[in-house]
C-alpha cells in the first residue's frame, strides 16, 4: 500500500513522531511548513490564537499529491484543544485525499483534547480515519513512545482497505 505521512510540528516534537511512522512504515513523508512565524513566545500566543478561531493560514506548496497515495497518515500538535492551522489549512486545500486515512496527535495537556482533534479532523477532511494515535509530549521527548507506534502501525496495516 502506498503510504504517505504527512504532518506540521512548530516544536519538533510532531516531527520526532512523523519520523519514526516513516521508518515503522517505510513510506514517503511530507512536511507542512507554515510560512507565518511561530516561534517563541509570541508565536506559541499567535498559534494558539490561530487555533482557538480555527483559521487557516498560508503554507508553503507541497511536493506530493496525496491523491497518488492509497493512504495518508496526517499529523499534528494539538493546541488549545484543537489541530493547527497549517493542518487545517493542509486538508482544506487537499480534499482529494484517498479513502484511507489515519490521523496523529502530540499534546500537552488530556487524552480527551486528542479525541476531539480526531472528531474535528474527521469532519474538516470528510475522511473516516482507520486508525487514530494521540501521544503525550513529554513521552515523545522521553522516547517512550514505541509502543503506541508499533499499535497505531499495526492498526493501520489491518484496517486500511487495500484501494485497486
Amino acid at each position: 500500500m502506498k503510504t504517505l505521512v504527512v504532518f506540521y510540528s512548530r516544536t519538533g516534537t510532531t516531527k520526532a513522531v512523523a519520523e519514526r511512522l516513516v521508518e515503522a512504515l517505510g513510506c514517503d513523508s511530507e512536511e507542512i511548513v507554515d510560512t507565518k512565524n511561530r516561534r517563541g513566545s509570541i508565536g506559541f500566543l499567535r498559534s494558539g490564537y490561530d487555533a482557538v478561531k480555527r483559521r487557516l493560514t498560508t503554507i508553503k506548496p507541497t511536493r506530493r499529491d496525496p491523491s497518488e497515495y492509497n493512504l495518508v497518515v496526517v499529523g499534528t500538535p494539538v493546541w488549545v484543544g484543537t489541530f493547527s492551522a497549517a493542518v487545517r489549512t493542509y486538508l482544506y486545500l487537499n480534499q482529494n485525499l484517498p479513502e484511507n486515512v489515519a490521523f496523529f496527535c502530540t499534546y500537552g495537556r488530556g487524552s480527551e483534547d486528542a479525541e476531539k482533534v480526531f472528531a474535528e479532523m474527521q469532519r474538516v477532511s470528510k475522511r473516516k480515519p482507520v486508525a487514530v494515535m494521540g501521544l503525550k509530549a513529554k513521552d515523545v521527548k522521553k522516547g517512550v513512545y514505541e509502543h503506541a507506534i508499533q499499535r497505531f502501525v499495526d492498526e493501520i496495516k489491518g484496517s486500511a482497505r487495500q484501494v485497486k
